[in-house]
């Protein structure tokens, strides 16, 4: 059996990959409790096998427009799940979370070597480049769904 649940601030330190980067896992954390990140669990019998998070303000407005645009971010599901249907699953899940908040837009973030995610966001509709860019972990591109069109 498997569903989609909200994920409670008490149960975060139990998902899968909080350990690998522990200063980006308590930033996330402390923007679960603060009600800034919202995030979404896939459970399949009782193990989380993927994730994905909604954020309101993300302090750049490429990524969240107070009431028009909300940030996809953290979209991920366990490497031994992949290539099922989960991450559309998870996509579609806060796509339609984002528009049931009366979001207009959702914008993310995906390094532009990330073949098959770009593939994913790109057939579910986030085909708007808003920004191309590199950091310290490679090349990016940001990307703008309009929620009128899902």
């Amino acid at each position: 059996m498997s569903e989609i649940i909200k994920l409670e601030p008490e149960n975060y330190w139990k998902t899968w990959n909080v350990g690998s980067n522990p200063e980006l896992a308590q930033r996330f954390y402390e923007e679960l409790l603060s009600g800034n990140r919202v995030t979404f669990v896939y459970v399949e019998d009782g193990e989380y096998v993927g994730e994905g998070s909604l954020v309101f303000d993300e302090g750049d407005p490429d990524y969240t427009i107070a009431g028009q645009r909300i940030y996809l971010s953290r979209m991920i599901v366990k490497w031994e799940c992949r290539n099922h249907g989960i991450g559309g699953e998870i996509l579609d899940y806060l796509v339609e979370y984002a528009k049931n908040l009366g979001y207009i837009e959702i914008s993310l973030g995906v390094d532009i070597d990330n073949v098959g995610a770009r593939w994913l966001y790109e057939r579910r509709g986030f085909t708007s480049t808003i920004f191309v860019g590199e950091d310290k972990d490679g090349k990016y591109v940001k990307l703008l769904k309009r929620l009128g069109d899902a």
